[in-house]
């Protein structure tokens, strides 16, 4: 959390920082984070923020509250 405060713009740590979100259960905190980067640089890391969430949406599944509302806030970047 302190290395993307210090600087927002280290997508690698705030990719770690997801990671580790998700891992601890906090999969909203996980999942805006991964928007963050997509939102500050579509095509980082070979697009690997969108390609986790995917693998998210998969997880929790295509109607699940979670996956509507993450997918609804990766639409609002991609198509803004």
């Amino acid at each position: 959390m302190a290395k993307v405060e210090a600087d927002p713009d280290d997508h690698q740590a705030r990719y770690d920082l997801a990671l580790a979100l998700a891992k601890a259960g906090d999969h909203d905190a996980a999942a805006d984070q991964l928007v963050e980067i997509i939102r500050r640089d579509r095509n980082w890391n070979d697009d690997a923020a969108r390609k986790q969430l995917i693998k998210m949406f998969e997880a929790f599944g295509q109607t699940s509250p979670f996956t509507v509302k993450a997918r609804r806030k990766l639409s609002s970047v991609l198509f803004s």
